[in-house]
C-alpha cells in the first residue's frame, strides 16, 4: 500500500476509506479464504471469486445441493457435530470413512476411520481441535465422506472467467486415494487414465467453475473408481500444483489468474486452450523423516510434507527416478528387495515380485507374503516379522536390514499388529535411509522407473532447453 493512500481506520467504521482496487484472497491456501468473509464485512472488496461461493464450495450441503443439481457424483456424506450422528451417518454411508474438521489446513486431523469404535474415539478428540479453529463461530462441524478404497485420485487446476473456463493442467496421483495431496507424488499428464475419464473431468470441471462463479483460480479433486469420476473437494483458489503445472507447462497461471481477478477475460490474457504437456512431469513431496526419526513415515490423509521436486523426461520411468533423486531418493539398480504386504494388497505384490524376479533382484518376505511368492516357483527368503520374539534361528526382516541384505523395501501395513511391526521396519528403514515404499501403486511407478534406467541412461535436461524444444 503506497503511504499516499493509507486506511482510514475508526472503532465505528473499520475501514471508513478503501482507495484500493481490491484483494486477493487466492494465494495463500485455506487462511485467506478463511477471512474473506470478514474482510468484505469490513468494506474491502474481494477481487475474484465472491465469499459466498467460496462458502457454497465448503460448506457440504450447500455444495451436496449443487452437485444433486448438475448432475455430479460425489462420495456418499454428512456433517456431524457430536458422536452420535457421526456413528448414524456412517452406519448409513458405509465403513470406512474419511473425517475432517471443517475449515481446516493441511488436511490437519484428518483421518480414515474403520469402524465405530475408532469413530467414537476420533470425535472425542476433534472436540479438542475445533475449539482451536478462528472459523468456530458454530461449534464442532466434522466432515464425514465414505472412503473410496483403491480408487485413482486426480487434482485438476483451471481458471475462470465467470464466462469460460480453461483447464490449465490434470495430475494423476500415483499414490491410491487417502493419501494428502501435498504427501502424494503426481504426474503430469496422466498416465494410468483413459480419454473417457479425462473428458468427464474436464466436463465437470467446467460446470463447477461456472456454477460457482469462479473469477480467478479453482482446484478440484477427484477419485475414480469402478469406471466413475466422483467429485471429493472443491477449493476455488489457488493449490499447491499451481507453480508445478505451470513449469511443466510454461504458462504462467498465478499471473494470469490475477489478471482475470482484476477484470481481464481469459481471452484477453491469451489463454485460449488447455497447454499442451511435452513429456512427463512428476511432482514429488520432500519428507522430513531423516529429521524426524522418531515418527512413523506411513502415509495418511493429514499432510507432512516439508516441499517438493519435479522430475522430467520423455517417458514417465525416468520422469519417476528423477523425481525419486531429486526427494533423497536413489533407487536401487540391483540388491535386495523385502515385501510385506497385507492381505489385500497380496495379489498386487505378486506381480510386482515377478517384476523384481525378472530384473535380476533377490526377494525377501514376511511369511504370508512369501508363502504366495512361493506358490508360484519365486525364489523368495522368508523372514520373521519384526514383532517375532528374538532367538535360536529366528531371523527377523530387521535382521536382514542391519546386515545389508535389504536395498529397497515395500511395506503396506493394515491393522493394529501389522503397523506396529510395520512401524519397526519404516523407523530402521528411515536410520539406514533404505528407500521405503508405502503404496502398491508407488511401487509399480518404481518398477517401472528401474526398468526404464537400466534400458536407458539417465539425461539432465533444463527447463529452458525444455521449453525451445517444445
Amino acid at each position: 500500500m503506497s503511504p499516499n493512500h493509507p486506511i482510514t481506520q475508526s472503532p465505528h467504521h473499520p475501514i471508513t476509506q478503501s482507495p484500493i482496487l481490491g484483494v486477493i484472497v487466492q494465494y495463500g491456501g485455506q487462511t485467506p479464504l478463511n477471512l474473506a468473509a470478514g474482510l468484505q464485512a469490513a468494506g474491502v472488496p474481494i477481487l475474484g471469486t465472491q465469499p459466498d461461493a467460496i462458502d457454497l464450495a465448503e460448506d457440504r450441503d450447500r455444495f451436496g445441493a449443487l452437485l444433486d443439481r448438475l448432475e455430479i457424483p460425489a462420495p456418499d456424506h454428512g456433517v456431524a457435530r457430536s458422536s452420535e450422528q457421526a456413528v448414524a451417518i456412517a452406519t448409513r454411508i458405509g465403513y470406512p470413512v474419511v473425517v475432517r474438521p471443517s475449515y481446516v489446513l493441511g488436511g490437519r486431523a484428518m483421518a480414515v476411520v474403520d469402524d465405530e469404535a475408532s469413530l467414537r474415539r476420533y470425535m472425542a478428540e476433534a472436540v479438542h481441535i475445533a475449539s482451536e479453529l478462528p472459523t468456530n463461530a458454530g461449534g464442532l462441524a466434522v466432515l464425514i465422506d465414505h472412503f473410496l478404497e483403491d480408487a485413482y485420485e486426480v487434482d485438476v487446476d483451471a481458471i475462470c472467467d465467470g464466462e469460460r473456463l480453461v483447464v490449465g493442467g490434470i495430475l494423476q496421483h500415483i499414490e491410491e486415494a487417502g493419501i494428502h495431496s501435498g504427501d502424494s507424488a503426481c504426474v503430469l499428464p496422466p498416465y494410468k487414465i483413459s480419454g473417457y475419464h479425462l473428458a468427464i473431468i474436464r466436463e465437470y470441471t467446467e460446470k463447477l467453475g461456472l456454477a460457482l462463479g469462479v473469477r480467478g483460480l479453482m482446484n478440484v479433486q477427484y477419485a475414480i473408481k469402478d469406471d466413475v469420476v466422483y467429485v471429493l473437494e472443491v477449493n476455488p483458489r489457488a493449490s499447491r500444483t499451481v507453480p508445478f503445472v505451470s513449469k511443466a507447462t510454461g504458462v504462467p497461471l498465478a499471473k494470469l489468474a490475477a489478471q482475470v481477478m482484476a477484470g481481464k477475460t481469459l481471452e484477453e490474457v491469451g489463454l485460449s486452450a488447455e497447454p499442451p504437456v511435452k513429456g512427463f512431469f512428476v511432482k514429488e513431496a520432500v519428507l522430513p523423516w531423516k529429521k524426524f526419526t522418531g515418527i512413523d513415515t506411513l502415509l495418511g490423509p493429514e499432510m507432512r510434507s516439508t516441499g517438493e521436486v519435479m522430475g522430467h523426461a520423455a517417458g514417465f520411468g525416468h520422469a519417476f527416478v528423477k523425481s525419486q533423486l531429486g526427494a533423497g531418493y536413489r533407487l536401487p539398480a540391483a540388491g535386495g528387495v523385502m515385501i510385506t504386504v497385507n492381505d489385500f494388497d497380496k495379489g498386487a505384490a505378486l506381480k510386482l515380485a515377478r517384476d523384481f524376479q525378472r530384473m535380476g533382484f533377490d526377494l525377501y518376505a514376511t511369511p504370508g507374503t512369501a508363502a504366495l511368492i512361493q506358490r508360484v516357483s519365486i525364489p523368495v527368503t522368508v523372514l520373521n516379522k519384526a514383532t517375532a520374539r528374538a532367538g535360536e534361528g529366528v531371523y527377523t526382516t530387521l535382521d536382514a536390514m542391519r546386515d545389508g541384505k535389504i536395498d529397497l523395501i515395500i511395506n503396506t501395513p493394515l491393522g493394529p499388529d501389522s503397523r506396529s511391526d510395520g512401524a519397526k521396519i519404516r523407523s530402521l528403514a528411515t536410520r539406514m535411509e533404505i528407500p521405503l515404499i508405502t503404496t502398491l501403486s508407488a511401487a509399480q511407478a518404481a518398477v517401472n522407473g528401474i526398468r526404464a534406467t537400466a534400458q536407458t541412461e539417465l539425461t539432465v535436461t533444463s527447463l529452458q532447453a525444455h521449453y525451445a524444444a517444445a
